[in-house]
């Protein structure tokens, strides 16, 4: 018999890794896609797509379409011993972690936003990195060992290499970083490495440059160099021009800023609202096939918007409720009972138990005097777009679930993730089965 002719793709992976994969000759894209969840031990990938480098920009593929579409002339050839080359890379980029229901697709997407802070250009935000930093160290290392801060020693566990971008490590120097690290570090001992990912995934949000997809464009179409950078982020797009080596922000529209994105080859413009009052935007790419998938690209973050912006609300209001939760801790007991319960609620109910009681404890009469006090007539009740108890069901499911802890479901596809996301959180304490 026969055997048909095959191809191989390697597929870089953003934790520096490659999965291999062999797949036929008119395969699609989604082939590969489907091999690489195989080889994942995942059902959907949410967050992430298969992307390509042209001309020194990476194009998220259209899984629908012919791989020989995209490697041209050379995917036909009968003999070839080089691989074909795809990265999976961050297509959708997200606020909170927290909606990304697979802990395998989560440290996928904690590596690309290392990636990202390690080539960040935000030089206002200096003190953000340092934080990244702490976060990163905490949930790559654990817990710095106590006194650790102090340990000359303790200088050398980690290289700012791997946690600093270059322009800062020649500001500061890397005895600075080495010196100074440790100490935010060690401000979250106790907090497990799940939970730390988590708050780097959030911080690095903040980052000016870190949570955006960039394309670079031309002012005129004759331009040499493309001083027009595009930037696709979750809640629409930025665009950024380059004056003397630095990156300055000349617009940022929402999605419901945009009235329509267009192009004609090489020529792409973007049309605002007119109640902004600004005249149409006009670019150029590389080429019509950059125009074609940076708009496809455009397209499919404003529907991921769309379909993820209600889960995503649900998160923020959960977040609010914890913050302000612990304000009010903060102001009515004291400070080593606060750090007590904030320790307890990063360690299993086993450990937790077995801790000293270290804290103040409440008394009854504090107590009583808390529910005695009548509310003030000036202050507003508190007012919810959903309802309370809803919500407060929904807190208790997602905070007491660890993210590396069993998921009940696989993960849904966005089209309804509102629903299917409560489905999945009320069936992970209920059952025990991973989507992983």
């Amino acid at each position: 018999m026969r055997t048909k002719p095959t191809r191989r793709v390697c597929v870089l992976l953003p934790n520096k890794q490659h999965l291999d994969c062999s797949v036929r000759m008119r395969a699609r894209g989604q082939e590969v896609m489907n091999a690489v969840l195989r080889q994942l031990g995942v059902g959907d990938l949410q967050v992430f797509g298969l992307a390509l480098l042209r001309d020194n920009e990476y194009l998220f593929l259209d899984l629908k379409q012919k791989l020989s579409k995209y490697f041209g002339k050379i995917w036909s050839r009968k003999s070839l011993s080089v691989p074909f080359i795809l990265f999976l890379r961050v297509k959708f980029y997200l606020e909170s972690g927290l909606l990304i229901l697979s802990s395998k697709v989560q440290q996928l997407y904690y590596w690309e936003l290392r990636q990202k802070a390690l080539h960040s250009q935000s030089r206002h935000q200096e003190a953000l990195f340092f934080q990244l930093a702490a976060s990163a160290l905490q949930a790559d290392v654990g817990d710095l060992e106590e006194g650790g801060e102090d340990k000359q020693d303790s200088m050398q566990y980690f290289l700012p290499e791997d946690y600093f971008p270059p322009w800062l490590i020649n500001h500061r120097g890397r005895n600075f970083l080495l010196q100074h690290s440790p100490a935010l570090h060690g401000e979250l001992r106790g907090l497990p490495p799940s939970r730390a990912i988590l708050q780097y995934l959030k911080e690095a949000s903040g980052l000016q440059d870190g949570a955006l997809t960039f394309y670079r464009m031309k002012q005129v179409k004759k331009e040499r160099g493309s001083s027009i950078l595009l930037g696709v982020a979750l809640t629409g797009v930025h665009v950024y021009q380059g004056v003397e080596g630095k990156q300055c922000a000349l617009f940022f529209f929402t999605w419901s800023d945009i009235e329509q994105l267009t192009f004609q080859g090489s020529r792409f413009e973007i049309t605002a609202v007119t109640s902004l009052g600004l005249s149409k935007l006009v670019y150029y790419t590389h080429s019509a096939f950059h125009s074609k998938h940076i708009l496809r690209h455009l397209s499919d973050s404003h529907r991921f918007y769309l379909n993820t912006k209600d889960a995503a609300s649900y998160i923020q209001q959960l977040e609010d409720m914890q913050t302000c939760q612990l304000h009010k801790e903060a102001y009515i007991c004291d400070m080593a009972c606060l750090r007590q319960r904030l320790r307890c609620r990063n360690l299993t109910a086993s450990e937790c138990s077995d801790m000293e009681e270290t804290d103040t404890p409440w008394t009854e009469d504090e107590a009583e005097k808390e529910d005695e006090s009548p509310p003030s007539e000036d202050e507003p009740e508190e007012l919810f777009v959903d309802d309370p108890a809803e919500v407060s069901w929904l807190a208790d499911l997602l905070y007491g679930v660890s993210v590396d802890g069993p998921l009940a479901l696989p993960s849904s596809y966005w089209a309804a993730v509102n629903m299917e996301m409560k489905q999945v959180l009320s069936l992970r304490g209920d059952e025990g089965v991973s989507v992983d």
